[in-house]
């Protein structure tokens, strides 16, 4: 799979499904709407009070789903990777990637109290088409993510 394709097939989902661990090691899912970049990696806003903030900075692994939603759609993305919360240039250049997606993302930064953005960067993925035959299933780390062409 071309990285085109791989970032085309993640950038037709405006959400996904992360998943962080609890401090009493319950698993926890939540929708976000997310942004990608050109480098994988996946930004979110959220509560800095939210159960998945607090989850994140104790135990900054998450996993994400990409797709499989709609009826027919066999392809879907599983996503793992270490989440920060960005500073500085880093944090300008997450938010102006959300807001490229979420423009009303502005609005809530600017009146909603205590929101973050959070940063994923991908360890592993593994992209997988049941629609076809044979199937399609592709794994990739995060070094062979950046290498591909």
């Amino acid at each position: 799979m071309k990285r085109a394709e791989l970032l085309a097939f993640m950038r037709r989902y405006r959400v996904a499904v992360a998943t962080t661990v609890s401090t009493d090691r319950a698993p926890q899912a939540a929708v976000v709407g997310i942004a990608v970049s050109d480098q994988f990696e996946v930004v979110f806003d959220t509560l800095q009070t939210s159960r998945k903030a607090r989850n994140l900075r104790q135990n900054p692994r998450v996993a994400l789903v990409f797709g499989g939603w709609g009826v027919g759609e066999e392809q879907t993305l599983q996503y793992e990777g270490v989440a920060d919360e960005p500073t500085g240039a880093e944090l300008k250049r997450m938010r102006e990637l959300y807001f490229s997606v979420y423009p009303e993302g502005r609005a809530r930064l600017a009146s909603w109290g205590g929101l973050i953005h959070v940063r994923v960067r991908p360890i592993w993925t593994r992209y997988s088409d049941f629609g076809q035959s044979p199937e399609r299933v592709l794994e990739y780390t995060a070094g062979e993510l950046e290498a591909l062409e």
